[in-house]
C-alpha cells in the first residue's frame, strides 16, 4: 500500500454540515466528503484491492468507490485531516489478516475447582430446603 499515491488519488469535497450550529452551519461548508476509487487505484496491488473490496463491501458503492465523511468539527481543515486518517486506518485494518486461534485445553485443576464450587453451591441450596418427614 503506497500512502502517498493513495492520497493523490483521493477526491475531497466540502459541503455544508447538518445539525446544530446556528448561522455558522448555514453559511460555511465545513463537512468534508472523501471518495476513493479502489478499482482504479495505482497505490494498491491487485491482491490488496481484492482484500479491501471483500472486507469493505458494505461501505463501497456500485461505482466501486469508498465514500467517507467527517463533519464533527467546525474547521474544514481538521475535518479534512480526520477523514484522511479514517481512510488510511480503514485500509490498513482491512489489509491485516486475523491470527488463527490456537486450540487449548482447560487445565485439570480448573475443571476440579469448578466442580468443587458447583458441589458446594448445590450443598448450600440443599441445606436450605425443609427436611422430609416420613
Amino acid at each position: 500500500m503506497n500512502k502517498e499515491q493513495i492520497l493523490n488519488e483521493v477526491n475531497l469535497k466540502a459541503v455544508r454540515s447538518s445539525g446544530s450550529g446556528g448561522q455558522h452551519v448555514n453559511k460555511v461548508a465545513t463537512k468534508v466528503v472523501l471518495s476513493f476509487s479502489i478499482e482504479n487505484s495505482e497505490g494498491l496491488t491487485v491482491q490488496e484491492k481484492e482484500l479491501i473490496s471483500e472486507k469493505l463491501a458494505v461501505r463501497i458503492n456500485k461505482e466501486g468507490e469508498l465514500i467517507l465523511s467527517s463533519g464533527t468539527t467546525r474547521s474544514q481543515l481538521r475535518n479534512k485531516e480526520m477523514v484522511i486518517k479514517k481512510l488510511i486506518s480503514l485500509l490498513q485494518r482491512s489489509l491485516q489478516s486475523k491470527k488463527k486461534r490456537k486450540a487449548t485445553r482447560i487445565p485439570k485443576s480448573a475443571q476440579l475447582k469448578r466442580l468443587q464450587k458447583k458441589r458446594l453451591q448445590s450443598q448450600k441450596k440443599a441445606d436450605r430446603k425443609k427436611p422430609k418427614i416420613d
